[in-house]
C-alpha cells in the first residue's frame, strides 16, 4: 500500500474523532458555570438586556438547535465570534498559533537535542554516571510542573541573576515587531535582517522554550532509552558484532534505526501533550498564544473561543498522528505493506 493510500485512509479515520471532539467541547462548554450573556451585558445590565443579548447570541435556543446552528457555521469555516475580545475566533487562532507553535518547536527542539543522545549513551553505558542522570533527569521533568519549572527560573535567572529579560511576551518594549513572513518573530527579523530584534526575541523565548523543554524530554529520553536497550539485546545485534562490523556502524545504522519507531511515536504524544502544557506556560511567561487566550475564555465562559480552541488543537493532534504515519513508511517499509 502506498504512502497517498495510507495518508487518504488516515484521514478517513479521523473524521468520526473530530465529530466526536466537536460534540463533546459543544457539551462541556455548555456545561460550563456562569452565563456569557451577563458577561457580555455588564455588572450593571438588567435582567431585559441579558435576555436580549442572550437572544442575540443564540442561547435562547434549544441545544440541538444551538448545535445545528454551530455545525453550518463551522462547514463555512466560521468558529464564531468571541465575546471577550469581540474579534472572529478564527482570526484570533491565526493570529496568536504561530507564536503557540513558534514556542513548542522550540521546545521540542531542545528536548530532541538534549534527550534521544541522553538516552542513547545512558542505553549503552547502562548504570554508569551517564544512566544515573538521566534517571535523574526523566524523575524531575515528570515530577516538576511546568509552572512551577517557570516561576523557578524566572526567579533564579531573571529576579536573583538579571540573566534573562523580564517574563512580559514575545519581544521587549524597545523593538518593534518585524515584518511577518513566517510568523515566528527569531525568523522573521533574520529575514529582515534586524538582528537587534532577532537577538531580543530569541531572549524572551529562552526561558518559556526551556521550561517547557523540561516537561518534554522526561519521557523522550526514558523511551530512548528503553528502546536502544531492547535493540541492544536483540539477536541481530549479537550477528552484527559477530560479523565484525565497527561498534558506530552497530549502534547506529542496526540499534538505533530500529529504535526509531517508539521514539517517533514517542515525540508525536509529546507534541500533542505540549500544545496543552503551553497554556500554563504561556500564562506565567505573558506568552501572547492560543494557549493563554483559551484560558482567558474559559475564564468567561467564551463558548465561540474555546470551542474553537479545542478544535484546533484536535484538527493539529490529526495532522501530527498522520505525519507519524507517513514518517513511520519512511523508517519501517513493512508499515507500507502492513497498511
Amino acid at each position: 500500500m502506498g504512502p497517498l493510500t495510507i495518508v487518504f485512509a488516515r484521514c478517513l479515520q479521523a473524521i468520526p474523532t473530530v465529530f466526536g471532539i466537536v460534540v463533546v467541547t459543544f457539551l462541556l462548554t455548555r456545561a460550563l458555570p456562569g452565563d456569557p450573556a451577563a458577561y457580555f451585558a455588564g455588572a450593571s445590565a438588567t435582567a431585559e438586556s441579558i435576555a436580549e443579548i442572550r437572544a442575540k447570541l443564540g442561547l435562547d435556543q434549544s441545544l440541538p438547535v444551538q448545535f445545528w446552528t454551530y455545525l453550518k457555521d463551522l462547514s463555512s469555516g466560521d468558529l464564531g465570534q468571541s465575546i471577550s475580545t469581540g474579534q472572529p475566533v478564527a482570526a484570533e487562532l491565526l493570529r496568536r498559533l504561530p507564536a503557540s507553535l513558534e514556542l513548542t518547536l522550540t521546545a521540542l527542539l531542545l528536548s530532541v537535542a538534549i534527550a534521544i543522545p541522553l538516552g542513547v549513551l545512558a542505553a549503552v553505558r547502562q548504570d554508569s554516571w551517564i544512566d544515573q542522570l538521566c534517571r535523574l533527569v526523566v524523575t524531575a521533568g515528570v515530577s516538576l510542573p511546568t509552572f512551577f519549572t517557570g516561576l523557578l527560573l524566572i526567579y533564579v535567572l531573571y529576579f536573583l541573576l538579571g540573566l534573562a529579560p523580564a517574563p512580559l511576551g514575545r519581544l521587549d518594549l524597545l523593538h518593534v515587531t518585524p515584518p511577518q513572513v513566517t510568523g515566528f518573530l527569531v525568523l522573521d527579523a533574520l529575514i529582515a535582517r534586524e538582528w537587534a530584534t532577532a537577538w531580543s526575541a530569541a531572549r524572551q523565548l529562552a526561558l518559556p522554550s526551556i521550561t517547557l523543554a523540561l516537561f518534554t524530554l522526561a519521557p523522550l529520553a526514558r523511551m530512548t532509552r528503553a528502546a536502544m536497550l531492547q535493540a541492544l539485546a536483540s539477536e541481530y545485534l549479537r550477528t552484527a558484532r559477530a560479523a565484525g562490523l565497527s561498534r558506530g556502524r552497530v549502534l547506529m545504522v542496526y540499534a538505533f534505526r530500529n529504535a526509531l519507531l517508539p521514539i517517533v511515536t514517542t515525540l508525536g504524544m509529546v507534541f500533542s501533550f505540549s500544545l496543552g502544557a503551553n497554556v500554563l506556560v504561556e500564562k506565567v511567561f505573558a506568552w501572547p498564544g492560543i494557549g493563554s487566550y483559551a484560558l482567558e475564555a474559559l475564564v468567561v465562559s467564551d463558548y465561540a473561543a474555546v470551542q474553537g480552541f479545542v478544535l484546533s488543537m484536535a484538527v493539529l493532534f490529526v495532522l501530527v498522528n498522520l505525519a507519524i504515519d507517513i514518517v513511520y513508511t519512511l523508517i519501517d517499509p513493512r508499515m507500507r505493506i502492513e497498511g
